[in-house]
């Protein structure tokens, strides 16, 4: 299936104005009402996205990645993964940790300074967020080798097999991590999916700048399957990636999802895109709107009535609010804390070293002790 421009190809099994259309290898299996549930989904993640963006522009987080326009990528990727599954996330799959239950507070308390990840990897399934660009791929194809080593691949039992997603950007394909990861992938025949979000922009670096082929087909030169799919549709990026993961629990090894998809907002809020993109682009993918395009479906078929983009309306203003509540209540961490956080039993060496600055602390008064505590986005 064609998309917009006459040089992108990809799998699509929902136009822009809300059509669903048939692909030769990817059926949609969903039903109306698991259509209605991508669009609260993608809203609400839509929604959180867009008040962490004002919760740092008010001076209450440092810096935060939006995924403005790429709510499809990861819902439809997110809401796909079993029950065994696990994810190894960038920083910006805000939308992957909704469908995985994380609570979006505890996404803000990284992006706030409060801490280094604010939920459990091991209940959630969801790794920490990953900084260094394309380390995560690597992190993911070690999870997948160390389940094919556990046997949890290729039972035939769906209560036991599990597979690994590893998320990355456009950007990230230029790192030499991720060469390694599809090495090790390949070679072990690891059970993991490498799902890029293609926004199109590695910061102020156009995706033509960085690759001459499609992204999509470099994975063939590592000895495993790529496919390209309308990012901006949920369903495409939900039977596409159902397959993968049941390509990976089968034993049948790696595969890569490239979802060609665009960055709406900025890099992160320290970046300002008018000074390397056009307007014009914008509104050229604004028109793709992941979200509208589902709208429009479940209008058409009067799979819901209005009143229930009214409730998902309301529920997006409580669940923001509520959001700004306990970001803004987060107690602020004490350095001396720090100490207790770097192994999972305290050592004797540290002991000594958490005493000697506790004392340290001490020779201050309480004035002085304020300036020992972190800033956090601008203020203590």
């Amino acid at each position: 299936m064609s998309g917009s421009s006459t040089d992108v190809d990809f799998i699509q099994l929902l136009t822009p104005e809300g059509t669903l259309v048939s692909s030769d290898e990817y059926q949609n299996t969903c039903t109306d009402e698991q259509i209605a549930g991508f669009y609260r989904d993608m809203t609400l993640t839509r929604r959180i996205d867009t008040e962490a963006t004002a919760l740092q522009r008010q001076g209450e987080l440092g810096l935060w990645a939006s995924c403005l326009g790429q709510e499809a990528a990861q819902i439809g990727s997110g809401r796909a993964l079993g029950g065994q599954d696990h994810v190894f996330p960038t920083y910006r799959e805000h939308g992957v940790a909704w469908t995985l239950g994380i609570d979006p507070v505890d996404l803000l308390r990284l992006f706030r300074g409060v801490d280094l990840g604010g939920w459990d990897p091991d209940q959630t399934r969801f790794n920490l967020y990953t900084i260094v660009i394309g380390a995560q791929t690597l992190h993911a194809t070690g999870y997948a080798m160390g389940l094919e080593r556990d046997g949890l691949v290729g039972t035939g039992d769906p209560d036991r097999d599990a597979a690994v997603i590893g998320y990355l950007g456009d950007g990230a394909t230029s790192q030499g991590d991720v060469s390694e990861a599809f090495v090790f992938a390949a070679s072990y025949n690891a059970p993991v999916v490498f799902i890029c979000q293609n926004n199109q922009w590695a910061i102020s670096e156009p995706i033509e700048r960085q690759s001459r082929i499609p992204l999509y087909r470099r994975s063939a030169g590592f000895g495993f399957p790529g496919v390209r799919v309308d990012g901006n549709d949920v369903l495409a990026m939900y039977a596409v990636t159902q397959q993968a993961l049941e390509r990976a629990r089968s034993g049948s090894g790696p595969s890569f999802i490239e979802a060609y998809t665009y960055r709406m907002g900025a890099h992160t809020t320290s970046d300002d895109p008018t000074k390397y993109r056009l307007g014009d682009e914008v509104e050229h993918w604004r028109l793709k709107d992941p979200i509208a395009r589902v709208k429009a479906y479940l209008v058409r078929n009067g799979a819901v009535t209005e009143d229930y983009f009214t409730e998902i309306d309301a529920e997006a203003d409580d669940l923001a609010a509520d959001l700004r509540k306990r970001c803004l209540e987060l107690p602020e961490p004490r350095l001396v804390d720090a100490f207790d956080h770097v192994y999972a039993e305290q050592t004797p060496y540290l002991e000594e070293q958490k005493a000697n600055y506790a004392a340290y602390l001490d020779t201050f008064t309480d004035d002085d002790q304020e300036d020992q505590l972190p800033v956090q986005g601008g203020v203590r």
